[in-house]
């Protein structure tokens, strides 16, 4: 009681209370030291240790005391509801009622509809959540819900780039801060600080146990990095080191990489040609490439081939640098990748991505580097991949939800949602995709796919058939 006295007077303090609000609440709240203190009561929320067995005992006990109308919830975030309500006479009294910590901050809640959860519990849940001002999200019992499940995009994905020596940490980090930007916001936190805050022993179970529940759906796949890191007790921040090493809960900051110089001898780099593009690219790629290069004081080829000197400019989606030369038929040694997913443009942005090919020179490096630097953004020089860091990661993060929505896990739009509140994403997954256009997103799972052949890039049906007939990515068919 006095801790939640303590959070009320802490929201009076910063504004979010009035002092007639804060003490009607204190006269609302009353307590019970036995369950039969509850029997009166319209609705029991079980807030208890997250196993099976337990809750169930507990529900048994509920059932025997309360009416024959109260509505019996459980704010489990991993365990089946319709488990639960398995061992109860009248389970259809029985549904999800998840809330995120800080409950009063976090505006989102979401109402899980078991097997036999009757729509009329689910309408009152999602009543009283408007009632005290919280999104109520609507979903299946599925593993993970909506926000667990859909978070499966940001973290795994990363660890994957990060596993396939993509970037170290800090450089997949700031990329996904800086140069992700969706209406002027990337993402809070990167991947990496997020689960030092998290605490990997936290988080790699919860990638372990929505894995096994979807029965090993290559989506999902962990990674053995944070297995070894849990394994050593490097949990994050609470243990002083995780990726990052803390200094009374500081982080310490990685230096960023160094890039490669143009020396005396290098032959001076006067003009760049630019590859062709895929037709999914707007016309503001080419445009500000163009402008960012002229500015840079060189000059912008537009013969159909690139002279023999000539730095060539590739523009992949989801395709690698080596691949798209390939493809092409370019000289692979003079070819640098920029990501053009995000505004890149001259003074447009704080840090740009750039990949070689497996057989860029040293020179071809440097001088990209220092043409991409020069308006004093930050360069990372990436290793050669499929999709540079964002596109694979907020890829990835959009084909998610859209097979969500396809399996009818939540609606479209109680997807983005509880997204976008519940992960603190800048705006939810199908506003992404909508934002970057749904053909342009297709283009980059496409070229996922097509270069690794592995299936967790496969494109989402939900996807592919709003890019083909050019719709939003929150469309839901009227048949649906």
């Amino acid at each position: 009681q006095a801790s939640i006295h303590n959070t009320w007077t802490m929201m009076q303090e910063k504004g979010r209370l009035s002092a007639a609000q804060l003490e009607k609440a204190h006269e609302a709240l009353s307590l019970s030291n036995s369950l039969e203190g509850l029997a009166d009561c319209d609705l029991v929320i079980e807030a208890i240790v997250e196993r099976l067995d337990i809750k169930q005992t507990l529900l048994r006990q509920l059932e025997s005391i309360v009416q024959a109308d109260t509505v019996l919830a459980s704010n489990t975030s991993s365990l089946s509801v319709a488990a639960m309500a398995s061992c109860l006479e009248h389970p259809e009294r029985v549904a999800g009622y998840h809330f995120f910590n800080p409950v009063p901050l976090m505006k989102i809640v979401e109402v899980v509809r078991a097997a036999k959860t009757s729509g009329h519990v689910v309408e009152r849940l999602t009543a009283l959540a408007k009632t005290v001002g919280h999104r109520a999200v609507v979903c299946g019992d599925t593993p993970g819900f909506i926000v667990n499940h859909a978070g499966r995009g940001f973290g795994p994905e990363s660890l994957r780039a990060l596993g396939d020596a993509v970037a170290p940490v800090q450089v997949i980090d700031r990329l996904l801060r800086e140069q992700v930007q969706f209406e002027g916001k990337g993402f809070k936190l990167g991947p990496f600080e997020l689960m030092d805050l998290t605490a990997i022993d936290v988080s790699h179970p919860v990638m372990e146990s929505i894995y096994h529940q979807y029965y090993e759906e290559p989506r999902y796949r962990p990674s053995v990095i944070t297995a070894q890191r849990m394994a050593a007790g490097l949990f994050g921040r609470k243990t002083g080191e995780g990726f990052y090493r803390y200094i009374d809960t500081k982080k310490q900051e990685l230096p960023w990489p160094v890039l490669p110089d143009v020396l005396a001898e290098d032959a001076p780099c006067s003009s760049v040609w630019i590859a062709p593009m895929l037709d999914t690219q707007p016309p503001w790629v080419l445009e500000s490439l163009q402008h960012f290069i002229g500015e840079a004081g060189l000059a912008c080829q537009a013969d159909d081939q690139a002279s023999t000197n000539a730095l060539i400019v590739l523009c992949p989606l989801g395709e690698d640098a080596t691949s798209m030369a390939h493809r092409l038929g370019l000289d692979a040694s003079r070819c640098i990748a920029i990501d053009t997913l995000f505004p890149f443009g001259w003074k447009q942005c704080s840090v740009r991505s750039i990949m070689g090919t497996i057989t860029s020179t040293r020179k071809t490096l440097a001088m990209a580097s220092k043409l991409f630097s020069s308006d004093g953004a930050s360069v990372a020089l990436l290793g050669d991949s499929p999709g540079f860091i964002a596109q694979r990661v907020i890829g990835m993060i959009v084909s998610i939800a859209c097979d969500m929505a396809q399996q009818a896990v939540a609606s479209p739009r109680d997807i983005d949602d509880a997204v976008r509140i519940g992960l603190g994403y800048p705006v939810g997954p199908m506003s992404m995709g909508d934002a970057i256009g749904p053909k342009r997103l297709l283009a980059v799972m496409d070229g996922l796919y097509a270069t690794t052949q592995e299936p967790r890039y496969r494109p989402s049906l939900w996807l592919k058939r709003r890019a083909q007939v050019n719709v939003s990515l929150l469309h839901q068919s009227a048949s649906f």
